[in-house]
């Protein structure tokens, strides 16, 4: 039996904007703020020096498009109680896979852990590339029976 190897890297992002900043209205739409924008590019510029560098190999961004992702992120706030912990997930999650070229549905494993560090605010990071991932016996039988049904 051969071992898989597990592919992973640990890095720094900025703290995203609060869920409140996230999001502005334009007419009846929704649309990305000011500081959502600003917040992927920043990401988007981290992750173009940490490809430079090979903290994020060719192989893992490889393997990232290829399988699942785990991802793995302690939230470093300046204080306890002013934000919530799950807030700032889903703009980091996004930006993170687009500045990676990767559909953030490969994400299939989320750790989130809450800390304080009031002198130095940000995310810190594990990204890990799942090679194989199933969904559960009982649903897998669903989704082929209903693939089958809406074939005849």
């Amino acid at each position: 039996m051969s071992a898989t190897k597990i592919m992973r890297a640990r890095f720094t992002l900025p703290l995203p904007p609060s869920i409140n900043q996230q999001y502005a209205s334009v007419g009846n739409r929704r649309v990305l703020s000011k500081a959502s924008r600003q917040y992927h590019r920043a990401v988007e510029r981290v992750v173009r020096q940490l490809r430079f560098n090979g903290t994020l190999s060719d192989e893992l961004v490889d393997a990232l498009r290829a399988g699942y992702i785990g991802l793995f992120i302690d939230f470093y706030f300046e204080t306890p109680l002013r934000r919530d912990l799950d807030g700032g997930l889903k703009i980091t999650q996004d930006a993170l896979c687009q500045a990676l070229g990767v559909n953030d549905n490969r994400v299939v494993d989320v750790h989130l852990v809450k800390r304080i560090d009031p002198l130095n605010p940000r995310i810190e990071v594990e990204l890990e590339a799942i090679p194989e991932w199933q969904f559960d016996e009982e649903y897998s039988c669903a989704l082929t029976m209903s693939k089958a049904i809406t074939h005849l």
